[in-house]
């Protein structure tokens, strides 16, 4: 395998302050992959949403950590996706057809948003009594909430741990790593791996040597 998986602790490295459960093998870090997986997130060319690969690795491979996803297929999975739906790291709400309150990284509906919103003590009181059926403005407040990027690169890994446990499964070394995408896929909502997820999903797998 070109690239190795670890836990956040393993590669927590002497003078660095990035712990992160992925890192490539020949020294390379957890933006370097991003980077791989999403070529137009090198750069930005504006920093109000936008954020590059250097500025989202080390938070995606924090959230990797966080949420226990040390797997390969499982990692590759939730870059693949999230890189897509923020159309690589541009941008962090729904931008067509603009639904209120959807959105972080991984783009998930506004339910999902405020349920983690709920995980974080510190966000507790701004949403409490915050029900699904909220009216558009109280949505996207809490939406504004969980894009901070302490969050916002947290909420695909949160996803895949608390709503797709079956899909994380799949994704386990020495599974059909192609089935568990489509898996994870039907449990994000999409039915089929389009062509373009699929170019996503190609590259992740490359970046891990998973082919």
């Amino acid at each position: 395998m070109k690239y190795q998986v670890a836990t956040a602790a393993g590669l927590l490295m002497a003078g660095q302050a990035l712990a992160a459960p992925l890192r490539a093998r020949d020294g390379g870090s957890a933006a370097d992959i991003v980077a791989q997986i999403s070529p137009n997130s090198k750069t930005c060319a504006e920093t109000t949403e936008c954020r590059t690969a250097e500025q989202a690795g080390p938070l995606l491979a924090d959230a990797m950590a966080k949420y226990g996803l040390d797997q390969a297929g499982q990692i590759a999975a939730v870059l693949a996706l999230t890189a897509f739906e923020s159309v690589d790291f541009q941008f962090k709400h729904n931008v067509s057809p603009g639904r209120p309150g959807q959105g972080t990284s991984n783009m998930q509906m506004f339910n999902f948003n405020l349920e983690y919103a709920q995980t974080f003590p510190e966000l507790k009181d701004q949403v409490a009594g915050v029900t699904a059926d909220a009216d558009d403005a109280k949505k996207n407040e809490v939406l504004a909430l969980v894009e901070d990027d302490k969050y916002n690169f947290g909420s695909g890994p949160w996803y895949m741990t608390n709503k797709c446990a079956a899909a994380k499964d799949a994704l386990s070394a020495g599974k059909d790593l192609d089935a568990g995408f489509q898996a994870y896929m039907t449990c994000v909502g999409v039915p089929s791996v389009t062509e373009d997820r699929l170019a996503y999903w190609t590259r992740a797998k490359q970046a891990f040597g998973l082919n």
